[in-house]
Parts: C-alpha cells; structure tokens; sequence
C-alpha cells in the first residue's frame, strides 16, 4: 500500500509542476488517495481459501471467501491457506529393515488445512513438518519389519504413518488424510538374488507340474489298460458262452436228427419188405467197409471162413428183429 501512495504523491507534484492543470493536483491527490484506500481495504477470498488478516502485527480474523472489508494500514492480509486436498511427495530415503537390508521408499501424502490460524501459527512451515515426520515414522516402521515382510505390508505402512502424522497435525491444524508407498527398492544385489528365487520357484513348479503330468499319464495309460484287459475278458467270456451254446445246439440237433432217422429206420423195417432190405444194406455195408480196408493199407484182412459174413447178417437181421414193434393181437 505504501508504494502505491508513494506513487499518487509523485503523480500530484508532477500535476502540481504544471501551471496550466495545478488547481487539478489537490482534487487528484484526494480522488487517488481514496481509490488506493478502496482497492487496499476490498479483499475478494475465492471458494476454498482461507486469509488470515492481521491487524496492528495481532491475529484479528480469519477471511472466508467472497468479499471482506478490511482496514487499511491498520489491517494486512498476513498467510493465504488453501483449504483443498493437497498432495505432497515425501522424498526418498534409505530405511534399514529388522533384517539388516537397506531399502529405498519413497512416497506422497495427501492432507488438508483444517484449522487456518493453527496453521498460520502452530508451526513455521506446516508442509516441511508434516514431510520430515513422515520420513521419521516410516523408517521406523520399516525398521520393525523383515525385507519380505516390509515388501507385502503397504498397507500397514501406510496405516501406520497415517495415524502418526494425523494426531501430530492437529496441534498444526492440518488433517493428513492418506499416506501412500510408492516405491520400495531394494539394493541390486537384492534384487538378483529375489530374481534368481522367483526363477528357481517357478522351475520348481515346472517340475512339479511335469511330474504330475507324467503320473496322471501313466495313471490313464494303465487305467486303459485294466479296461482293454476286462473288456477282452469279458468278449472272451461271452465267446465262450455262445461256442458253448452253439455246440450244445448242435448235439441237439444231432441227437434229435438221429433219433428222427432211427425211428425212421425201425419204422422202415417194420413195413413189408422192410426186413429183406435191410438185411441187403447191412451186407452192402459189410462189404464196402472190407473194400476200404483193401484201399488203405497193404494187408487185407478177409474172413477165414465166408459163411461168417452170413452169420454176421444173420446177428445184425437178429437184432433189427428183436427192435421191431410187436404187432397188435
């Protein structure tokens, strides 16, 4: 404000240095010096933002957003708060785990001015606060936590550091709404090492699954195999069931054929003329079977005496008698 009186005062004796407009410098200085008071006492806050207005060095009140009057030289518009979200990057750091391994983290924190006159005068540089405790609490978190374990937890990173900065920003009058891990590094030796694990990890679950494979395989295979075998039993089973029935068919059908023709024999017989004839058929018969022997073999055998080819018909005439049905009385 000053400056800008400083320079209405220049401009009304250099209006004053001129003979022609100098009754206009008393009226210039007065209509300038009450616009540098309007423009100097008017304050506009926008939506989310909040001023904090000092008055003779002392807090006097805190701006809220639209127009405020305040007075000039006696009041000053001392901090200007963002009421918004903000995130901020905590920068990387090197934290020591419980096992002794070095880990680079990094992260970003999201927080809140709630209380613009705590943080106008809580703390010199709220953001600076909120950054180095960050830093502090992370480490140790880390620092209670195994390398695998600091690597699987984020979430409880997080939570943990949440919580810390929360209860310390309230005497700062910032809310810290979330914390986030971005990065957790380990050193490059680490790294080939958790490399080399993974890979030998996953050529272990090769292994296993190829094995498994080959078993199932072999496990099929032989499963099959129990199932050919039965079913072959069982065909073979079935074969020799129908050979069996088959057969015994067949001698049915011999047996029933047979007793059709002895029947028929015997009923032949006992015709007229029937004895005759098969007393000529048992002497054909008789006589083909000594012509056989002579077609086979070298030595022929031949009855000593040729009267026991009729005695031998005379035997079979004897029993196809003794077969015959007797007649009725």
């Amino acid at each position: 404000m000053l400056a800008r009186i400083i320079v209405v005062v220049i401009a009304t004796a250099i209006i004053a240095s001129f003979e022609v407009v100098r009754p206009l410098a008393v009226p210039f200085f007065i209509v300038a010096l009450g616009a540098v008071f309007v423009v100097e006492g008017v304050r506009v806050v926008p939506q989310q933002n909040a001023w904090i207005v000092e008055r003779l060095g002392k807090f006097h009140e805190v701006l809220d957003p639209g127009l405020n009057v305040i007075i000039p030289f006696v009041d000053r518009v001392a901090y200007r708060h963002s009421l918004k979200e903000v995130p901020a990057d905590v920068a990387e750091q090197v934290c020591i785990t419980k096992d002794n391994t070095q880990l680079a983290v990094d992260g970003l924190i999201y927080y809140q001015v709630t209380d613009p006159r705590l943080a106008s005068y809580g703390t010199s540089d709220y953001i600076t606060a909120i950054t180095q405790l960050a830093q502090t609490t992370l480490r140790s978190e880390v620092g209670k936590m195994e390398l695998d374990q600091s690597l699987q937890s984020r979430e409880e990173i997080n939570r943990s550091v949440v919580s810390v900065l929360d209860e310390a920003g309230r005497s700062w009058g910032v809310k810290v709404l979330r914390y986030e891990v971005k990065n957790l590094t380990p050193p490059e030796s680490i790294l080939r090492a958790m490399q080399q694990q993974i890979t030998a990890e996953r050529e272990k679950r090769a292994l296993i699954a190829k094995s498994e494979g080959e078993k199932q395989q072999q496990i099929n295979v032989a499963d099959g195999a129990r199932q050919a075998a039965i079913l072959n039993s069982e065909g073979e089973k079935q074969a020799a069931i129908n050979r069996a029935q088959g057969e015994a068919t067949a001698l049915r059908v011999v047996a029933d054929a047979t007793a059709a023709a002895v029947s028929a024999v015997a009923e032949a017989i006992g015709r007229e003329g029937g004895l005759l004839a098969a007393n000529l058929k048992v002497a054909e018969l008789y006589i083909q079977a000594f012509g056989n022997l002579a077609k086979t073999g070298n030595t022929l055998i031949v009855p000593t005496d040729l009267s026991d080819v009729s005695s031998v018909i005379a035997s079979a005439m004897t029993v196809l008698d003794r077969t015959r049905p007797a007649k009725p009385a």
